[in-house]
């Protein structure tokens, strides 16, 4: 069916069916892009959740990784960010391919159509003129022959009547031959007009305007093949990231079915294992003899008779059921089982530990500057506050990490020796000798790891030699009954056991403080314990420092920093190599002296 036969005389109304179609168009665009801002804000929103969720670093949950359900957790967090990813590709396919094309698209539709219309005006005027010429030929002809008609009248009258004179009749027999001669030549004038506009009519209805509707019908019908062919790209968006996102759920469906119940069992037997033997039976206390009666190695009372036992008769003893029920020496005239009861319901009374903690804080760091690590919540350098197990652990673990920082810097070292072969061979690339200030730098930083190193290594190859055997449990067994004349005071920092029944077998009593003293790691089983020290006051600012190098912090103790970045100094070097910063008020820890630059204040100076 071709618009210029069919709808010859629809001018109006294809002018605005094709409006119509211009305006669809338009709302179709605008229904693309805002599918594409919602796929955008989608991906934002589903961005936002992952990052949300994932593991903050140095806390708890970066403890957690090790369990299996958690990594899966973490495996569908990254997936799920691709997830989003995908998402986002569809919005900028969306606007690229849609969106971008329709636009441009809209205004060469417009100005086409435009001038279509514009060609059929211009035809239609045309035609309409012609009219207005040949009515005013068929009016002039049609007045010629009226007063054509009159001057015959007027000459046959004139004729007629025998009182005219004869140059009166002669001269409306003119006059008539005049007008019949007018109106014959607006006879074929008119004639002439006529036949014209019939042509122009003729050519017009069956050539022009056909012509022109087609070109709309042309056009109508590519507006219409283009919508078909963004709504088939609107679909084939979608279709193109469903393998991707395919992949991402399956990566989601292979995360889960990595859960292994018995191996996260297992792992929190590694976490939590003590290496202590469990204590053995408690002894019958005879109540009945008031100032003979027995007791038993495993009980809290602090007797000569338990002194005096021998050590091979000594039984294990009940740190783990006290570790956080820390009792005074009075607590041993009460009865057996009000003890038991307190060991499974009451807190620990710290208060005189807390107190001394802090009194000896600032002097403790100053004497012990080899402890790099130790900073709010942390224990001592060589992990004597933890059980032998899990000492062995945190053990192992330091040494690891220093060998990477040694290979990290042997590897800079090699990297920068091949520069400065290369400056010594080429000397216009650059100076061999501005390179040797970062190899010393490098040859002093692998001598403190390595020295740190075989530290750690020998502190761990004590640990493997004294794990808990027979003899330790009673040689523990015998220490822990000699503290019993002591006083109260004395009790709060007690000799070989700290108050969260952790215990050393250094026979140093400077080293039996400090492991007493130092606060229980974040990540310790006794939340109760650290609750006691949460009102510590902050340490005060002393300067600032900026970071010359960026450091990455993988330590226990130490903090990230990046390169240039600005920090506050809350404690300077102390000899140790390592000084104290802080980045906000939550965050804050020890960074490498070498690696930053520090400008203390003036009053922290004199001081």
């Amino acid at each position: 069916m071709s618009w210029g036969s069919e709808l010859w005389d629809q001018f109006d109304n294809l002018e605005k069916h094709t409006q119509w179609g211009i305006d669809f168009v338009e709302k179709y665009t605008k229904f693309v892009k805002e599918r594409s801002e919602i796929e955008t804000n989608y991906a934002k929103q589903i961005r936002n959740l992952s990052k949300k969720y994932q593991p903050k670093k140095n806390s708890r949950e970066e403890e957690e990784s090790k369990y299996t359900f958690c990594r899966a957790f973490l495996t569908s967090l990254n997936e799920l960010n691709d997830y989003a990813g995908q998402h986002e590709v569809i919005a900028e396919n969306l606007t690229s391919q849609i969106i971008t094309e329709l636009s441009r698209y809209l205004q060469d539709l417009k100005a086409e159509r435009k001038s279509h219309f514009h060609d059929g005006r211009k035809a239609q005027q045309h035609i309409e003129s012609l009219w207005k010429q040949l009515e005013t030929c068929k009016r002039r002809f049609e007045r010629d022959c009226k007063e054509a008609d009159r001057a015959q009248q007027y000459f046959e009258r004139m004729d007629a009547d025998i009182n005219v004179t004869k140059a009166d009749v002669e001269k409306a027999r003119q006059q008539a031959q005049v007008r019949h001669q007018m109106a014959a030549d607006s006879k074929s004038e008119y004639s002439s007009y006529l036949q014209k506009f019939n042509q122009e009519q003729n050519e017009h209805y069956f050539t022009v305007i056909p012509t022109i509707f087609q070109k709309l019908q042309d056009m109508e019908e590519r507006r219409i093949d283009r919508i078909g062919v963004c709504m088939k790209t609107f679909a084939d968006v979608d279709r193109q990231v469903l393998p991707i996102v395919g992949k991402c759920l399956d990566g989601m469906t292979k995360a889960a079915e990595s859960i292994e119940p018995k191996t996260d069992s297992k792992q929190v037997v590694e976490s939590y294992k003590s290496g202590f033997e469990p204590p053995g039976d408690v002894e019958f206390e005879d109540y009945g003899q008031a100032m003979k009666r027995t007791v038993s190695e495993t009980s809290l009372s602090n007797s000569k008779e338990a002194r005096e036992k021998p050590a091979g008769k000594s039984k294990g003893k009940l740190w783990p059921f006290i570790k956080n029920k820390n009792k005074s020496p009075k607590q041993q005239k009460e009865p057996l089982s009000h003890r038991l009861n307190d060991f499974m319901s009451s807190k620990p009374k710290m208060h005189c530990l807390r107190s001394l903690r802090r009194g000896l804080s600032l002097k403790l760091i100053t004497l012990n500057s080899h402890v790099r690590n130790l900073i709010e919540g942390s224990g001592p350098e060589d992990f004597s506050h933890l059980p032998p197990e899990q000492r062995r652990k945190k053990l192992q673990g330091k040494i690891d990490e220093l060998n990477k920082d040694i290979q990290k810097e042997m590897d800079q070292r090699d990297a920068l020796t091949k520069m400065r072969d290369v400056y010594v061979k080429n000397p216009q690339m650059g100076d061999p000798a501005s390179v040797d200030p970062r190899l010393s730098e490098i040859g002093q930083n692998i001598e403190k790891l390595q020295f740190e190193t075989q530290k750690f290594e020998g502190w761990l190859a004590e640990v493997e030699e004294r794990m808990p055997s027979k003899s330790d449990t009673n040689r523990r067994s015998g220490l822990y009954e000699t503290q019993n004349n002591t006083t109260v005071s004395n009790n709060c920092a007690q000799d070989r056991e700290s108050p969260d029944g952790s215990y050393t077998e250094e026979q140093n009593s400077e080293t039996q403080v400090k492991a007493n003293i130092n606060p229980i790691p974040p990540t310790s089983s006794t939340p109760e314990f650290d609750d006691e020290f949460d009102d510590e006051e902050t340490l005060p600012t002393i300067g600032t420092c900026k970071a010359l190098y960026p450091f990455e912090g993988h330590n226990e103790g130490t903090i990230a920093v990046a390169e240039g970045e600005l920090l506050y100094v809350i404690e300077e070097d102390k000899g140790d190599g390592w000084t104290r910063v802080r980045r906000n008020e939550d965050e804050e820890g020890y960074v490498p002296s070498s690696y930053v630059e520090v400008f203390l204040e003036t009053n922290a100076k004199d001081s």
